[in-house]
């Protein structure tokens, strides 16, 4: 059994041959994260939106943890429980706040939190994980406004970005627009997806593919998650209103626990 000093090196290193990961749901309890670990080094990372561990049947699946707390305080990860959930499970870097830009949450609030409970983490961090809406006050304008409230004060390494769209020409545009309006930040891309293409999952997979030829070519982009890491039936089950708006063709998993065409093409495009 590797140590957890040594996962963290493995992923540290790892992350510089491969920038693809697993957005795993709370509800993946039956699946399988090790089945992306087959040495290729492309896929290297794995999150659940919670700073505790993968629920899964193989633990993080031998690849890197990435702790992330959704929220300024929540029953799933206290903030008390920050530190100490790091500690205990030695993750190499942190994701911070679940679309506060949709979700009440201030630019200023948000600085103030995370130099008081972020700051202190001796790792890599993000901000925030905005939504790519347009809208003013949201989006990259909300990540604008908490670099200005945190004035050189909040130590980050990456931008965090969520996109949903239709197109792949509009997903490049929204992370090269993120990457002239921060380009002293390394970019992570912890949630992306066609929105319900009538396609399917062939439309996805066709989306995937270019998406991550270009992302694997872009060496400001250092991770990317597509949505999401399980199986339709599982999805379907606890996430109707991801289902509504995605569909079940961007699952990495088939509902027998396999990697579903899109899963394969994580580990082979």
């Amino acid at each position: 059994m590797l140590s957890t000093l040594s996962l963290i090196a493995l992923f540290v290193s790892a992350v510089n041959a491969g920038k693809r990961g697993l957005a795993w749901p709370y509800y993946n309890s039956p699946l399988d994260p090790g089945r992306f670990n087959t040495g290729n080094g492309k896929v290297v990372a794995i999150y659940d939106w919670e700073t505790y561990a993968p629920p899964s049947t193989n633990g993080n699946g031998g690849l890197g943890f990435v702790g992330m707390q959704r929220c300024l305080d929540c029953d799933s990860s206290p903030i008390s429980q920050l530190a100490s959930r790091h500690a205990a499970q030695g993750w190499a870097t942190v994701f911070t706040l679940n679309e506060p830009d949709v979700s009440g949450i201030s630019p200023s609030a948000a600085a103030s939190w995370y130099i008081t409970y972020i700051n202190p983490l001796a790792i890599k961090k993000a901000f925030p994980a905005v939504t790519s809406s347009s809208s003013s006050g949201q989006g990259l304008d909300w990540v604008a406004q908490m670099i200005s409230a945190c004035a050189g004060r909040c130590y980050a390494d990456y931008i965090n970005l969520h996109w949903y769209g239709t197109s792949f020409s509009d997903f490049q545009s929204y992370v090269q627009n993120a990457r002239a309006r921060f380009p002293s930040y390394t970019i992570v891309i912890s949630e992306f997806a066609l929105t319900n293409p009538s396609g399917g999952a062939s439309a996805q997979a066709s989306f995937f593919s270019q998406a991550f030829s270009w992302l694997d070519s872009q060496d400001y982009v250092t991770l990317y998650f597509p949505f999401v890491a399980t199986s339709p039936s599982l999805l379907s089950s606890n996430d109707a209103s991801a289902v509504s708006y995605v569909g079940t063709g961007s699952c990495l998993y088939n509902n027998d626990g396999t990697l579903s065409s899109l899963g394969n093409l994580m580990l082979n495009a």
